[in-house]
């Protein structure tokens, strides 16, 4: 009999569940792609069902359930951290509390409850041994320093240590509130962006500063040789409230009051964005070169949210002796549900390791006659394309045509990532391409960068860059003399943040490469998420129809289907939609 393991992640930020089978990965999803609720933290229902019919399997044939966290030592940490600061985290105390009494500490009969299954199958694991489990028992390595950083665990913010075969030991950690995360999240706050949403935004709009204010941000943290480190907590509010990261002590220490998300960003702004960026990027760079010290080690394993900044990865990866990395591509919270469940298989079972991530298509499909019949419903004009060379070539024309083509072929991705099954895919080579992208489809902030993704046996032709990289997850330069070919995925800095496409893995994408290559002479395609924002990624055949009805993608591309034609009255429609995401956006809380 097949031995079963559901990971389960929810209730502090992205909301996941995974499946594995015999120690593979049947299947894994966000909860946001189903009920359609950008970065959903609640109950993964739909996650697990999904999970469970992909297996073929009901609740009751699931050998073991486990919870990404243990959540009575959260409380612990939760309630200590209040008395503490009481009588200032009064009203986040009176918001919390009842919510933990009624429903989290006794997790287990809510879990029973919730899957019907005896509460003698559940288990709970720690928050960042599941980062460390995603990250390096997926990896291509026998061995491995680990690394984990994120806002918060339990306890932890930040963890390294040592993985070896099946095995997995953290050695040293940074409690809470000393967090790189929440310096990030304090930095985005302070910018006027979205907490835990929005903190690629930083990312995105640092290379247009200059990092005039570090300074000032060695005064919010002190950093050791090693990379251990402290934040002056005087400037900062997380630890005490639910609804602010930061204090009045630092806008005044910057000279300027938190920027507003309707107001300009102005160069102040940038440059902030700029310097923060930089001191995040020393810290963990001065992490992963003391760990290469202590364990001595080619290799290099990443989880938690702070593995999303690709840039800081980059560095790691230039200055600190690893050869090689592996980051988990969905760092963040969902993955911590595969970690739960791949931890407990490997670390309390002791089952050997015999499952390699080669890929993260790990989400829903859809047949060709469900993707007809949503076609159908909406009365779509469409054309059917059964082979699937003629449908990339038909794809790679308009491509080649400077047309924005939404693309949705098989399993979803697992992460926040689109990765060419989900995507919005362009000419690189246009220079206009980044401003059609961002103001008429994405509807976003004009200095956001698109990435490409590249045939993966091409790619060091384009970039400086020898290592693999199919996640998004590295920034290499793009060389000098290819610039000028490909404006509209260079940063400004000159670099870009790659997706090298495997044959193996995604055999439709890398014939859809080729032939754009015939075509337009570069083996490279803009790919951003097929999404706008404020919104989750597709998910569906539905999701995607209403995505492309509302925004200015030229085409369609979905399954063996090319949808063309846009009914003017159905597009006026179909934009309500668009208002709706935008406005609950700009509505949701940006401290």
């Amino acid at each position: 009999m097949a031995e079963h393991i559901l990971g389960i992640s929810c209730y502090y930020h992205d909301a996941g569940a995974c499946l594995i089978q015999d120690g593979a990965v049947v299947a894994a999803a966000e909860e946001e792609r189903f009920n359609r609720d950008k970065h959903h933290s609640g109950f993964p229902h739909h996650a697990i069902r999904f999970c469970l019919n992909t297996a073929r399997i009901n609740p009751d044939q699931v050998d073991y359930v486990v919870f990404y966290e243990k959540p009575f030592k959260k409380f612990t940490r939760i309630l200590e951290t209040y008395i503490s600061q009481w009588p200032w985290s009064f009203s986040s105390f009176r918001r919390a509390i009842p919510l933990w009494l009624k429903k989290r500490l006794n997790m287990r009969k809510h879990l029973s409850k919730a899957l019907e299954i005896d509460d003698d199958k559940i288990y709970f694991g720690e928050h960042h041994i599941s980062h460390a489990a995603s990250a390096f028992l997926v990896s291509p390595f026998e061995e491995a320093a680990i690394l984990t950083v994120d806002g918060v665990g339990e306890w932890s913010t930040t963890t390294i240590g040592y993985g070896q075969g099946n095995t997995i030991s953290l050695d040293h950690e940074i409690k809470f509130p000393h967090s790189i995360g929440l310096l990030y999240s304090a930095i985005t706050s302070y910018l006027g962006f979205r907490v835990n949403d929005a903190e690629w935004k930083v990312m995105g709009l640092a290379p247009y500063g200059q990092p005039k204010y570090v300074d000032q941000f060695l005064e919010l943290v002190d950093i050791k040789e090693d990379g251990s480190f402290r934040l002056n907590m005087k400037f900062f509010s997380f630890h005490y409230a639910v609804d602010e990261t930061i204090n009045q002590r630092f806008e005044k220490l910057f000279g300027r009051p938190k920027r507003q998300p309707d107001q300009e960003i102005d160069q102040f702004y940038t440059d902030i964005a700029a310097s923060g960026q930089k001191v995040v990027e020393d810290m963990i760079v001065k992490i992963a070169a003391h760990l290469h010290k202590i364990y001595q080690t080619d290799y290099l394993t990443i989880g938690g949210g702070v593995g999303l900044n690709s840039v800081a990865n980059w560095r790691i990866m230039q200055q600190t002796g690893f050869k090689d990395i592996f980051i988990q591509p969905a760092s963040g919270d969902s993955g911590g549900s595969l970690g739960a469940a791949l931890a407990f298989y490997h670390l309390t079972l002791g089952r050997p390791r015999k499952y390699r991530m080669e890929h993260a298509l790990l989400g829903p499909e859809y047949p060709d006659d469900e993707i007809q019949a949503v076609l159908d419903s909406y009365q779509a004009s469409y054309r059917k394309i059964a082979d699937p060379d003629e449908l990339a070539l038909e794809t790679a024309k308009m491509l080649a045509d400077d047309q924005v083509i939404g693309w949705f072929q098989g399993r979803m991705e697992f992460g926040p990532r689109a990765l060419g099954n989900r995507s919005i895919l362009a000419n690189p080579k246009n220079p206009g391409m980044k401003e059609i992208l961002n103001s008429k489809v994405k509807f976003r902030e004009k200095f956001r960068p698109f990435a490409p993704s590249v045939i993966r046996e091409e790619a060091s032709q384009y970039f400086d860059i020898s290592i693999e990289a199919p996640y998004m997850l590295l920034i290499p330069d793009v060389y000098p003399e290819k610039r000028d070919l490909l404006p509209a995925i260079t940063h400004v800095d000159g670099t870009s943040r790659i997706q090298m496409v495997d044959q193996k893995t995604n055999p439709l994408y890398h014939k859809l490469l080729t032939f754009f290559k015939k075509l337009a002479g570069v083996p490279i395609l803009l790919n951003t998420s097929f999404n706008v924002r404020g919104e989750p990624i597709v998910m569906n055949p539905a999701d995607a129809y209403s995505c492309f009805m509302r925004t200015g993608i030229d085409a369609l591309v979905i399954g063996n289907f090319i949808v063309i034609e846009k009914d003017p009255q159905k597009v006026k429609e179909f934009a309500e939609l668009n208002i709706q995401y935008l406005n609950k956006d700009e509505g949701k809380s940006n401290s």
